[in-house]
């Protein structure tokens, strides 16, 4: 694990959401498929404002894929406009209610004016702390292993650790999300049961929640009835029960 776990007993202290099923809602009403990214871009304030209640100290969203550029560039660059208005729109509300947003994931592929309000957002926010909004943008698990990896190998090569001093907590201190708590729970909407290259690393322990409601159509009441019951699961991390 990153740092160590935080959840209270009654409920997960991190919860990691895979948001899917964005562009068949919208093909659902005859609507090209932005208009259900920002339909789902609404959402994310909602899930933000329950986690104080529910318990949620740390929230983690997967806005964008590294896969994701395989789209169509009508969508990619929709897309990317998207994420550039929502950081405009929403900064001053989640400055106010004690939000701080942090984004994860290879910045290089992004464009510069993306990346400078990311940056400011991240500053802007820095010092709250009632809830920790995580953003993952241009991510993939494996891309960030990797990406750690790289660094890890760099610092062996200038002779600040040796091979001996890789362990999985080492390499954890290189991953983008060395400074969160690793998962409680992960949900993912839209009816598929897949992980999609989400926080490969950080999910190993992690309890999963699969729903058929597309993401545009996913209330803050059904985010709460997950948490709720989350507290119901067993969760042994490799033990057996006494």
């Amino acid at each position: 694990m990153s740092v160590e776990q935080t959840a209270p007993p009654q409920g997960p202290a991190h919860v990691a959401i895979i948001m899917d099923g964005n562009g068949r809602w919208a093909q659902m009403r005859g609507r090209p498929r932005l208009f259900g990214h920002h339909a789902g871009a609404r959402r994310v304030r909602e899930m933000v404002e329950a986690c104080p209640a529910l318990g949620v100290k740390y929230l983690t969203i997967f806005a964008f894929s590294t896969e994701n550029w395989k789209r169509t560039q009508t969508e990619v660059a929709g897309l990317m406009t998207l994420f550039r208005r929502y950081i405009v729109r929403e900064a001053r509300d989640l400055l106010a209610r004690g939000v701080r947003v942090r984004f994860i994931g290879d910045r290089i592929r992004l464009d510069e004016k993306l990346v400078t309000l990311m940056d400011e957002l991240e500053l802007m926010t820095s010092g709250n702390d009632r809830v920790h909004l995580t953003i993952a943008l241009n991510y993939g698990g494996r891309d960030e292993v990797t990406r750690a990896a790289r660094r890890l190998a760099y610092e062996i090569e200038m002779g600040r650790l040796t091979h001996r001093d890789v362990d999985a907590e080492t390499l954890a201190r290189f991953l983008d999300t060395h400074v969160l708590p690793d998962p409680d729970l992960v949900i993912r909407t839209s009816g598929e049961a897949r992980i999609s290259n989400f926080l490969l690393w950080q999910s190993a322990y992690a309890e999963y929640e699969f729903v058929d409601t597309l993401w545009p159509d996913f209330t803050a009441a059904e985010f709460g009835r997950i948490v709720r019951a989350y507290a119901a699961r067993d969760r042994r991390f490799g033990t057996v029960r006494a």
